[in-house]
């Protein structure tokens, strides 16, 4: 009789979650071409998928591509409760691409919508340029701006000024902002005083429940990094250290060739590191499913400040040991205990690190499961309700 009320009374939680969201149709806004397999083109494929899932009405604005749909790196069809809306950001015939073109179209769409009383409930950003020409165009209707950095800091110094001022206009107009870490937010806090509330919604995962067995007693055989090779991200800093840790394996997911080729050009480490350059998105999961320690060795600079990184939580949820440099951004995520940390910028430290984890009893077994554990909590569809519950107050 008790797991029968359990039974109803989560069936009616559902039911009554349906009811809150009848009506509710959210625009997001993408002014980039899609599939992008890149790091930001797989977030925001999972988070729509899990938005719609829980019952929302997704229009999504892209640019069209020639490869596939949106969904396609993820390994998704189009979930059903998703339109495809492909605005182009070009004029035929020419190679002019403006955002000004792209938010033209999507103001003749919005104006149709409003003719016909369809409307979307909210709007959602994550493109500064694009959610400022919005909040000029439509002040009446409100939207979402999700930070992930604050591009008064990051721009180019020539362009920090004209940012600025875009950047303060879109906080002060938008209804809700969230932010991708603590970092982004304190930093939007601190520059342009705002009062209203920030919301952190970190990134997620798409939560494996099931993973093969880990070769633990090899751990050292079995490192690996996945992700961009952009300076900041640290990977010279990694392959320095791989140089003091003889018998040790490698192997590095991501990157252009060009980037590749300059870190093959240094030649350090190069007979123990593997070079895989860009893979598909479930041949990562693959490799990371099997690896044993997962590495990540941002250096201490602005971009690191707010970031917060896909790939820590796909580290997370494959159940590898993490070895980290030590940045608010990440510790604010894993804990003391959730990772083997190293002082950024420094590779000697960074090799401690690996070294601990691999010489460790269990070979990095114990701090893989407390990595796996603590994943649960950022999956897509967590985030999905999280970010409901402060637009509809639907949890």
């Amino acid at each position: 009789m008790e797991a029968q009320e359990k039974g109803f009374s989560k069936q009616k939680g559902r039911q009554e979650e349906q009811i809150a969201l009848e009506g509710f149709r959210m625009l997001y806004v993408f002014p980039e071409p899609l599939p992008l397999p890149r790091a930001r083109g797989v977030q925001v494929a999972h988070f729509i998928r899990a938005l719609a899932l829980l019952g929302v009405q997704v229009t999504l604005a892209y640019v069209p591509s020639r490869d596939s749909h949106p969904f396609a790196p993820i390994g998704h069809d189009v979930p059903e409760n998703v339109t495809l809306l492909p605005l182009s950001r070009s004029i035929w015939g020419t190679r002019i691409k403006s955002h000004r073109l792209f938010m033209w179209r999507l103001s003749r769409w919005l104006r149709q919508k409003k003719a016909s009383g369809k409307l979307p409930s909210i709007v959602f950003f994550r493109h500064i340029k694009v959610a400022a020409l919005f909040a000029r165009t439509f002040p009446n209707i409100p939207f979402i701006y999700e930070a992930h950095e604050v591009f008064a800091h990051t721009a180019k110094p020539s362009q920090q000024a004209r940012l600025f001022l875009l950047e303060k206009e879109v906080l002060l107009r938008a209804r809700h902002i969230v932010a991708i870490s603590k970092g982004a937010a304190d930093g939007l806090k601190k520059t342009f005083g705002i009062s209203k509330p920030i919301i952190v919604l970190p990134s997620a995962v798409e939560y494996p429940e099931r993973l093969p067995d880990k070769a633990w007693s090899e751990s050292r055989m079995n490192l690996i990094y996945a992700g961009s090779l952009f300076g900041w991200k640290g990977v010279d800093d990694l392959q320095d250290a791989m140089c003091q840790l003889p018998g040790y394996h490698l192997t590095v997911i991501g990157g252009t060739s060009e980037q590749i080729g300059r870190l093959q050009s240094r030649k350090v480490g190069e007979n123990c590191i593997s070079f895989l350059g860009h893979l598909p998105q479930h041949e990562v999961q693959l490799l990371l499913a099997k690896a044993c320690v997962a590495i990540l060795p941002n250096r201490a600079n602005t971009e690191s400040a707010y970031t917060s990184p896909l790939k820590l939580f796909e580290y997370m949820a494959a159940g590898c040991a993490v070895v980290a440099t030590d940045l608010p951004a990440i510790h604010e995520l894993l804990g003391d205990d959730g990772a083997s940390w190293a002082q950024p910028n420094d590779a000697a430290s960074l090799a401690q690190a690996i070294r601990q984890v691999c010489e460790s009893s269990d070979g990095g077994a114990s701090l893989g499961k407390v990595s796996r554990e603590r994943a649960r909590q950022y999956t897509w569809k967590n985030r999905g309700k999280k970010l409901l519950n402060l637009v509809t107050g639907v949890a």
